[in-house]
Order: C-alpha cells, then sequence, then structure tokens
C-alpha cells in the first residue's frame, strides 16, 4: 500500500526539524498514543487505533535512516496488534523552506498489513490511515 502527501507547517524548516525528532512533541501529535518513548537512533510506541471495523492496541518501532538534517530523513519501522495483525513499512520526509516563516512537508510511504487488517482490504485501511496521518499532521502543526 502506497501513501503520500504533503502538509504546509506556519515554521521555519530548523523549527520543524528539531519538532519531528522531538519524543514530546511526536507523542502529542500522534492520534491514540499510549506510550512513546526514544531509543537507540528510534523511537517505540503504544497506540491504541481503530482502522476500519477493527480496533487495537499497537506496539511498535520506528527507527531513524539516512539523516540529512534538516532536510529528510527515512522512517522504517513495524507494529504488532496481536489478533488484529501488523503492520510494516518506510516513509521518506522531506522538508522544504518555502518561505521564513512556512516549511512544506512532504512524505512518500510504502506499508504492508497482515492478520485481520489484511483481510479488512486495503482500501479500507488505506482511508483509515490517510484519516489518521491527517489528524497526526493537524496535531503536529498546532
Amino acid at each position: 500500500m502506497e501513501l503520500a502527501g504533503r502538509y504546509r507547517i506556519a515554521a521555519d524548516r530548523e523549527t520543524v526539524w528539531k519538532a519531528l525528532n522531538d519524543p514530546a512533541v511526536l507523542s502529542k501529535a500522534i492520534p491514540g498514543c499510549k506510550e512513546f518513548s526514544e531509543e537507540d537512533g528510534g523511537y517505540s510506541a503504544t497506540v491504541r487505533a481503530k482502522l476500519g471495523p477493527v480496533a487495537a492496541t499497537f506496539k511498535g518501532a520506528v527507527q531513524l535512516e539516512n539523516l540529512n538534517p534538516p532536510e529528510s530523513y527515512t522512517l522504517r519501522g513495524e507494529g504488532k496488534g496481536g489478533v488484529a495483525g501488523f503492520g510494516k513499512g518506510s516513509a521518506d520526509v522531506h522538508l522544504a523552506e518555502e518561505a521564513p516563516t512556512s516549511t512544506i512537508l512532504s512524505y512518500t510511504a510504502d506499508a504492508q498489513i497482515g492478520g485481520k487488517l489484511a483481510q479488512i482490504g486495503s482500501r479500507l485501511i488505506k482511508g483509515s490511515v490517510k484519516k489518521m496521518a491527517g489528524e497526526f499532521f493537524t496535531n503536529f502543526a498546532d
């Protein structure tokens, strides 16, 4: 499943980069986040999510790769939701300064799902994931 998005954030690129790497900011921005911590060049999290008709608590880890501050990085991770299934994938994140006080964040992601999540169908899951991404970026921009 491929996803992409682009968001304008009312802050300079350095500020956005710092926030994207701040566990306190990220934990508040992730919808349903119950726990969030920094670990060995990445993060671990526990998130309560509803994807289509499946609601579950997912535990996962994300590693940061290809770091190019304050311009880009790659996120690579996976999460497990017990009987609900699992998800894994990667995302390339790019920041472009549009003006002194505005940054364009764009991302492309590729994800795989398994278990009950895969049985639901990728179209329904993709819609739920896009909604969650929109919530994340709205929270993050705030």
